[in-house]
């Protein structure tokens, strides 16, 4: 026991001394550039002398590491003399053995890494600080999108589905309340998919939700467009719905800029409404006009802001996906919508395209769950199912 315990010590010790070497390594590129040429110049020479036991193709691991910790103008020496030093050694092999491939073989490996180390030198980042930085900034996006706590009696919930399994979505939502009594939800929807949508959908929920809960209600989509047209943006647009939400009497206000229409389940007739506002686009008009749709939100009601990645397919358009999300929801108006966001984008979420959607639930209050008394929303309702009816409203 007490040698295992020993090699347990000595196996953490060197693992510390392992990660604090890398860390300054890391911070000092000569340094760094001095171990590895002396890691070249042991490999050679060790592949020279015992060349049964260390291939010479292990000249490849120094520069991958290379690649890893070093800028580009010190990567350029150390491929340079790795280069020469497996030339040097491969001619000192005896006849017949082949030697031009591998001094091609490491080249090429030499050019793969420096081609990758130039890349990130444009960017001011080393090794794999750069895919850290991508990491880090699809968190943030993820973070933006957290919808805030809200008082009692209301839910939210917000799921989003990349196109494809991509981690980078064009699809995103931003929040933000104002007080204890206002809720504003944007779901925005930038054109493309993929880490091209991703980089300005990364830019705009920054500016949206600065915007967001800051200026007042009807002023949000043309700020936003103002700031998508300053982009200069060639082919490039982005489509938002917005809403807005008194949380004392549940009254909102839903606008949109070229986005499918939010909808609405009542909870007291068991129908689902459409809230049309029809608005232009983002970022192609200069002056343009977004009207609004108003309603209530009573007790049990829900309303839902969803991407065209949800309703929209090659083979079917926006309305026959509205009745078919409205369909599927009614099958979770017994449990009260909990859950419903995430259970609905992985559902009918469409693979081709980014999927999002959000969800704002009104609970009934509990008295009346007890009594029964508002249909639709607790989960000892009975199971008779209704038939979902859609009922399509324009702008008020």
């Amino acid at each position: 026991m007490s040698g295992s315990g020993g090699f347990a010590r000595l196996r953490r010790a060197g693992l510390r001394a392992a990660r604090t070497l890398v860390r300054r390594a890391r911070r000092s590129h000569p340094l760094t550039l001095i171990m590895l040429l002396g890691v070249t110049v042991a490999i050679s020479a060790l592949s020279l002398f015992l060349p049964s036991l260390i291939p010479t193709a292990a000249l490849t691991i120094p520069l991958l590491l290379g690649g890893l910790l070093l800028r580009f103008k010190p990567l350029v020496v150390l491929t340079f003399i790795a280069l020469v030093l497996g030339s040097y050694v491969m001619s000192e092999r005896a006849a017949g053995l082949p030697k031009i491939g591998f001094v091609v073989t490491l080249g090429v490996v030499g050019w793969i890494v420096l081609t990758g180390a130039k890349v990130r030198s444009r960017l001011g980042v080393q090794g794999s600080r750069g895919e850290s930085m991508l990491f880090e900034l699809r968190e943030i996006l993820t973070a933006q999108g957290d919808l805030p706590h809200l008082p009692a009696g209301w839910r939210a919930e917000a799921a989003i589905h990349p196109a494809g399994g991509q981690s980078f979505s064009g699809d995103f939502v931003v929040a933000a309340t104002r007080g204890e009594d206002q809720l504003e939800v944007a779901l925005v929807d930038v054109s493309g998919k993929g880490i091209d949508a991703g980089t300005r959908a990364l830019l705009l929920s920054g500016a949206f939700g600065g915007l967001l809960g800051v200026v007042p209600v009807e002023e949000f989509l043309p700020a936003a467009n103002h700031y998508a047209r300053r982009q200069d943006w060639d082919d490039d647009f982005a489509t938002v719905v917005h809403v807005a939400i008194d949380l004392r009497t549940g009254e909102f206000e839903v606008r949109t800029a070229g986005h499918p229409p939010a909808i609405q389940f009542d909870a007291w007739s068991g129908r689902w409404t459409t809230r049309d506002a029809e608005g232009p686009l983002l970022g192609l008009v200069e002056t343009p006009e977004f009207a609004v749709n108003k309603g209530q939100l009573k007790l049990g009601d829900a309303l839902f802001l969803y991407s065209d990645g949800m309703v929209e397919t090659p083979r079917r358009d926006i309305g026959l996906g509205t009745d078919r999300l409205a369909g599927h929801a009614e099958r979770l108006v017994a449990h009260g919508f909990e859950g419903a966001a995430e259970e609905l984008v992985v559902e009918i979420g469409g693979p081709g395209d980014d999927s999002a959607i959000v969800v704002i639930h009104r609970q009934t209050h509990p008295s009346e769950v007890a009594t029964g008394s508002c249909p639709g929303t607790t989960r000892n309702q009975p199971s008779t199912r209704r038939r979902t009816a859609m009922v399509r409203t324009r702008t008020n």
